[in-house]
């Protein structure tokens, strides 16, 4: 039974940390990955449809995306998309193609991001914290376990727990360090 928490917990953290890698990669960094629009969403004949269902997305360059639509017809939805969107990027197109050059951030852009990221994995720490709230919870409202079993599941839990936030804490120092990369 007890097994079962664990198991339930160490899963529902690990997405969270999945969650917060994910959410580690939609932050401009100057590098130019797919993933920055990952975010984007086009409204494409009345449906909200995310950008990489409707289009590929390519990065010829190293400061360059280039963005191929399946249906030519919704390059300027795409472009107006992006212009909307907090990416600050201002799209180009050729007709078939929309090419996205990606400046170098700022000194001050750079520390701006870094917070942004910090912010995202404070939320993600906050995440796997609550699950383990819920998981000393139910391990409390368990009646035919001794408290020595008890004490050892929440140790066991804490264990998850610091394993887990050292691990987003890894991921924001190797995000703060690529950001800040000139």
């Amino acid at each position: 039974m007890i097994d079962d928490f664990l198991g339930d917990a160490t899963q529902r953290m690990d997405k969270s940390v999945d969650a917060t890698h994910d959410h580690f990669n939609s932050v401009r960094t100057g590098r130019a990955t797919p993933a920055l629009l990952d975010r984007i969403t086009i409204d494409y004949y009345g449906t909200p449809t995310p950008l990489k269902q409707l289009a590929t997305i390519n990065v010829p360059e190293p400061r360059m995306l280039t963005i191929q639509p399946f249906d030519p017809s919704s390059i300027k939805s795409i472009e107006k998309a992006i212009q909307e969107s907090d990416l600050g990027l201002t799209p180009s197109n050729d007709g078939k193609l929309i090419r996205l050059p990606m400046p170098q951030p700022t000194e001050e852009r750079r520390k701006e991001l870094v917070k942004v990221v910090r912010k995202i994995a404070e939320e993600g720490k906050v995440a796997v914290r609550n699950v383990r709230r819920d998981a000393v919870h139910h391990l409390k409202e368990l009646k035919d376990v001794g408290s020595d079993d008890e004490r050892r599941a929440e140790d066991n839990v804490q264990k998850l727990t610091d394993d887990h936030t050292k691990t987003i804490d890894d991921l924001l120092k190797h995000k703060e360090a690529e950001i800040m990369e000139v």
